[in-house]
């Protein structure tokens, strides 16, 4: 924890109806300004109590309040090295711990979450059962994503037409396992608007889960392998589809030091949306006659400060009509890991933002981030309303760029 950083907040509350986990309950400690509060406690000698890792474990991590803060406060800087400190110095129930050292054993590896995708619809069935049991295994069983075919992306996809970038592009764990259909389209829009695609396979996890759960020895580690994946490839851009990566990739000159550091900072991580609208449209938009909601990825539209691209890219679509979900600003309660570590405000925030997207009418919903999409898909699920088709910005641009009829 950096005192500096806490010297930087001035208590003024304009955090308060930013932050998720405040407009659930009301309480002071559960919003920005008093984990704040109690980060400075700490410093100044308070030993870490039970009550104040609970309050740092309920924050989501969703920067909004950086969004919402007049001056400035690097919340995102705290909240990382105060989950790492909690990490070190608190002490888990023993079935806590179990779970967490299960979700960071598994889901930053592709190869051992292909097992978990394979079995999506026994997970879903054993989720009641899991509930009496482990609510964040239930969770975890309830949010999975049926099961799609697996997509085997080249390692170098040709522009088509005119050669007017070569980029790489990062396939991620969770999104290349659970979503490879967002990365075929992902890498046929950057080709179709002129990009060489080149796609390293010996890429894996960015760092993102670990970054985000108080392990930065995990997420070092991964960001360094990243790194030079995508040196050998021979690139010095990278495109990013899925929002938490996008962000944790943008920090890895901060959290990487020393040789490592400057060889991060070499290679520019950039979202899709807000290289395609850099780049500017070549390829001819055909119509899509549907609307859709636009969900702001908190890792996306807080984090990043990518919220007007994607708007630009879709309302470019002719035929679309595109809608606003209301409160667009607060966090859908995915957040990574925080759905399954901490279930029941997750699901708090799922159904309310579930009802906020029904309420729009949208024929699709378009989500940029993995997580938010099984989040939302599986509330939409529970609330027993007639489910709604969710897509990545890439497959609505996707299917628009090749004609087709449908989203998917």
């Amino acid at each position: 924890m950096d005192p500096e950083l806490i010297g930087d907040c001035v208590h003024c509350g304009f955090c308060l109806p930013a932050c998720p986990t405040y407009v659930l309950w009301g309480e002071e400690m559960d919003s920005p300004r008093g984990r704040i509060h109690l980060m400075g406690q700490h410093v100044e000698g308070t030993p870490l109590t039970p009550e104040m890792a609970g309050h740092f474990d309920a924050c989501l991590g969703c920067m909004a309040c950086v969004t919402a803060c007049p001056s400035g406060v690097r919340y995102d800087r705290l909240i990382e090295r105060t989950r790492a400190v909690v990490e070190r110095e608190h002490t888990r129930a023993p079935t806590d711990r179990a779970v967490r050292e299960l979700v960071l054993r598994l889901f930053p590896y592709p190869r051992r979450l292909r097992a978990l995708r394979l079995s999506a619809g026994l997970r879903r069935r054993a989720a009641p059962a899991l509930e009496r049991v482990s609510p964040p295994l239930a969770a975890m069983a309830g949010l999975a994503p049926d099961p799609v075919r697996r997509v085997r992306l080249p390692r170098r996809v040709r522009a088509v037409g005119r050669r007017r970038a070569t980029v790489g592009m990062l396939t991620g764990c969770v999104q290349g396992e659970f979503f490879p259909q967002v990365n075929a389209a992902t890498a046929r829009v950057l080709a179709l608007e002129g990009c060489e695609v080149v796609i390293p396979p010996a890429q894996g996890c960015c760092g993102a889960l670990p970054l985000h759960s108080g392990r930065p020895e995990q997420a070092v580690r991964l960001a360094r392998r990243t790194v030079a994946a995508f040196e050998r490839a021979g690139v010095d851009t990278v495109v990013v589809n899925a929002a938490g990566c996008g962000s944790a990739m943008k920090e890895y000159a901060e959290i990487l030091d020393g040789e490592w550091a400057e060889r991060a900072a070499a290679i520019r991580a950039v979202d899709l949306a807000e290289y395609l609208v850099e780049l500017g449209p070549a390829a001819r938009r055909h119509p899509l006659p549907l609307t859709a909601a636009y969900h702001d990825a908190c890792h996306l539209a807080h984090a990043q400060g990518v919220r007007s691209q994607p708007r630009e890219l879709l309302s470019a679509i002719p035929g679309l009509e595109l809608r606003e979900v209301a409160e667009s600003s607060i966090c859908c309660g995915s957040a990574g890991t925080y759905n399954i570590f901490q279930p029941e405000a997750a699901r708090a925030l799922g159904d309310r933002k579930a009802e906020r997207v029904l309420a729009t009418g949208a024929d699709l919903l378009v989500s940029a981030n993995p997580g938010c999409t099984m989040q939302i898909t599986a509330a939409v699920r529970r609330s027993g309303a007639a489910p709604i088709p969710v897509a990545h910005t890439a497959q609505v641009l996707d299917a628009s760029l090749r004609g087709l009829r449908e989203v998917g």
